[in-house]
Protein backbone atom coordinates (compact mmCIF):
# COMPACT_ATOMS: atom_id res chain seq x y z
CA UNK A 1 0.00 0.00 0.00
CA UNK A 2 1.40 3.57 -1.10
CA UNK A 3 0.62 6.45 1.31
CA UNK A 4 0.87 10.01 0.72
CA UNK A 5 1.91 12.36 3.54
CA UNK A 6 1.71 15.93 3.58
CA UNK A 7 4.67 17.10 5.24
CA UNK A 8 6.96 20.39 5.85
CA UNK A 9 10.00 18.47 5.01
CA UNK A 10 11.56 15.49 2.43
CA UNK A 11 12.05 12.78 5.24
CA UNK A 12 10.05 10.11 7.69
CA UNK A 13 10.74 11.99 10.25
CA UNK A 14 9.25 15.64 8.53
CA UNK A 15 6.07 16.76 10.35
CA UNK A 16 2.87 17.00 8.60
CA UNK A 17 1.37 19.76 6.96
CA UNK A 18 -1.90 20.93 7.95
CA UNK A 19 -2.39 21.79 4.34
CA UNK A 20 -3.02 19.30 1.42
CA UNK A 21 -2.38 21.77 -1.69
CA UNK A 22 0.17 23.92 -0.29
CA UNK A 23 2.47 21.77 1.61
CA UNK A 24 6.07 21.74 0.43
CA UNK A 25 6.44 18.20 0.17
CA UNK A 26 4.54 15.09 -0.37
CA UNK A 27 6.26 11.91 1.15
CA UNK A 28 5.31 8.81 -0.17
CA UNK A 29 5.86 5.49 2.10
CA UNK A 30 5.39 2.15 0.85
CA UNK A 31 3.46 1.26 4.11
CA UNK A 32 4.66 -2.27 4.20
CA UNK A 33 8.94 -1.60 3.89
CA UNK A 34 8.68 2.17 4.76
CA UNK A 35 10.79 3.12 1.99
CA UNK A 36 9.40 6.77 0.64
CA UNK A 37 9.61 9.13 -1.94
CA UNK A 38 10.04 12.62 -1.23
CA UNK A 39 8.57 14.84 -3.38
CA UNK A 40 7.92 18.59 -4.06
CA UNK A 41 4.39 20.19 -4.49
CA UNK A 42 4.85 22.37 -7.49
CA UNK A 43 1.12 23.49 -6.65
CA UNK A 44 2.74 25.19 -3.89
CA UNK A 45 2.73 28.54 -4.92
CA UNK A 46 0.30 28.40 -7.42
CA UNK A 47 -2.39 31.25 -7.49
CA UNK A 48 -5.79 29.08 -7.99
CA UNK A 49 -6.51 25.38 -8.11
CA UNK A 50 -3.64 24.44 -5.33
CA UNK A 51 -5.51 21.54 -4.15
CA UNK A 52 -6.80 20.11 -7.79
CA UNK A 53 -3.09 20.57 -8.46
CA UNK A 54 -1.89 18.30 -6.00
CA UNK A 55 -4.19 16.09 -6.21
CA UNK A 56 -3.16 15.37 -9.82
CA UNK A 57 0.23 14.93 -8.59
CA UNK A 58 -0.58 12.29 -5.97
CA UNK A 59 -3.26 10.49 -8.46
CA UNK A 60 -0.46 10.20 -10.71
CA UNK A 61 1.92 8.72 -8.23
CA UNK A 62 -0.87 5.79 -8.26
CA UNK A 63 -1.30 6.39 -3.88
CA UNK A 64 -4.06 4.01 -2.08
CA UNK A 65 -4.25 6.64 0.66
CA UNK A 66 -3.64 10.55 1.58
CA UNK A 67 -3.00 11.56 5.36
CA UNK A 68 -2.97 15.65 5.71
CA UNK A 69 -4.72 18.00 8.11
CA UNK A 70 -6.73 19.38 6.17
CA UNK A 71 -8.18 19.33 1.91
CA UNK A 72 -9.97 21.48 0.36
CA UNK A 73 -13.42 19.78 -1.24
CA UNK A 74 -12.07 19.95 -4.77
CA UNK A 75 -8.65 18.14 -4.10
CA UNK A 76 -11.04 15.76 -1.57
CA UNK A 77 -13.92 14.72 -4.84
CA UNK A 78 -10.04 14.19 -7.36
CA UNK A 79 -8.86 12.15 -4.71
CA UNK A 80 -12.04 10.01 -3.54
CA UNK A 81 -13.40 9.99 -7.26
CA UNK A 82 -10.26 8.03 -8.16
CA UNK A 83 -10.32 5.67 -5.19
CA UNK A 84 -7.89 7.36 -3.23
CA UNK A 85 -9.31 7.02 0.60
CA UNK A 86 -8.17 10.38 2.41
CA UNK A 87 -7.44 10.68 6.20
CA UNK A 88 -7.81 13.85 7.90
CA UNK A 89 -7.16 15.68 10.83
CA UNK A 90 -3.75 14.17 11.65
CA UNK A 91 -0.45 15.35 13.11
CA UNK A 92 2.93 15.07 13.99
CA UNK A 93 5.69 13.28 12.03
CA UNK A 94 5.26 11.09 8.68
CA UNK A 95 6.60 8.05 10.25
CA UNK A 96 4.16 8.61 13.21
CA UNK A 97 0.96 8.80 10.82
CA UNK A 98 1.95 5.83 8.72
CA UNK A 99 2.44 3.41 11.85
CA UNK A 100 -1.13 4.93 13.21
CA UNK A 101 -3.02 4.33 10.19
CA UNK A 102 -1.49 0.56 9.50
CA UNK A 103 -3.02 0.44 13.24
CA UNK A 104 -6.10 1.42 12.70
CA UNK A 105 -5.75 4.55 14.68
CA UNK A 106 -6.84 6.96 12.07
CA UNK A 107 -10.14 6.99 10.24
CA UNK A 108 -10.83 7.96 6.18
CA UNK A 109 -13.10 10.24 5.52
CA UNK A 110 -15.71 8.84 4.02
CA UNK A 111 -18.42 11.80 3.64
CA UNK A 112 -16.81 15.36 3.75
CA UNK A 113 -20.07 16.56 4.74
CA UNK A 114 -20.38 14.73 8.13
CA UNK A 115 -16.82 14.72 10.01
CA UNK A 116 -14.70 15.84 6.84
CA UNK A 117 -11.87 18.31 7.78
CA UNK A 118 -12.09 21.31 5.18
CA UNK A 119 -10.01 24.56 5.96
CA UNK A 120 -8.88 24.45 10.19
CA UNK A 121 -10.41 21.51 11.25
CA UNK A 122 -9.63 19.00 14.29
CA UNK A 123 -8.41 15.63 13.38
CA UNK A 124 -10.40 12.44 13.29
CA UNK A 125 -8.48 10.05 15.35
CA UNK A 126 -9.68 6.81 16.55
CA UNK A 127 -8.31 5.37 19.93
CA UNK A 128 -9.08 1.86 19.74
Amino acid sequence: MKICVSATSDNLDANIDSRFGRCPYFVIVDADTMEFEAILNDSLNAAHGAGIQAAQTVVNKGVDVVITGNVGPNAFNVLSATGIKVVTGASGSVRDAVTEYKNGKLQEVNNPTVGGHFGMGRGTRRDS
